[in-house]
């Protein structure tokens, strides 16, 4: 009983996050940051509130076992809440809050089909270290049985990971929260779920 209670409270607090992040982006102000203070700021750089979610244009995803598997679609997902994760192997960030919050996230919903939890290594550097083997390596670091893909940049003439482009992030760690609906209502280089 204890934990169909935690469990509830944990789908209630994420999915009143995404709905709090789907009014303030309904509200107009879709482009801009939340400063620290809760209200406005100037146009971010970075991110993509408010917008529709690209899709996820990558052929090299593994699934929860660490195997080969088809390209994820995000139109397939829809009706969910998507946490969208990208990191980089040899990223401190990405290990200090970034894989721990995943997996605090996966240990919740994993099961829950009503959220999908995806990972994406953006390599935009050391693209010698951070490699698609990395994938599997992180999955049995964390336990995480999530489908994980490799973009290390390749076909565009900046050498930036697609993914990065499309989603405008400022780097590693990033989240993402796509509501059911496709619009992403969050992005930004952490959230803090405890």
């Amino acid at each position: 009983m204890v934990f169909i209670r935690k469990h509830h409270f944990a789908l209630v607090a994420l999915i009143m996050l995404t709905a709090t992040f789907v009014l303030y982006a309904s509200s107009g102000r879709r482009g801009h940051a939340l400063a620290e203070t809760g209200t406005p700021s100037a146009p971010s750089r970075h991110g993509i509130l408010g917008l529709p979610a690209p899709e996820l244009n990558l052929s090299n995803w593994i699934d929860g076992h660490g195997k080969p598997t088809k390209k994820v679609e995000l139109a397939a997902l829809r009706g969910k809440v998507i946490y969208l994760y990208f990191f980089q192997d040899w990223c401190p960030g990405c290990h200090s809050h970034g894989f721990p919050t995943l997996q605090a996230l996966a240990e919740t919903f994993g099961s829950d089909d009503r959220v999908a939890l995806l990972a994406v290594q953006t390599a935009f550097e050391g693209k010698t270290t951070n490699t698609p083997d990395k994938l599997r390596k992180n999955q049995i670091e964390y336990g995480l049985a999530i489908p994980m893909a490799h973009d290390g940049g390749q076909g565009n003439r900046r050498g930036l990971p697609q993914t990065m482009i499309d989603y405008r992030s400022g780097g590693t760690p990033w989240t993402v929260i796509i509501d059911p609906d496709g619009k992403v209502v969050y992005n930004q280089f952490h959230i803090d779920v405890h």
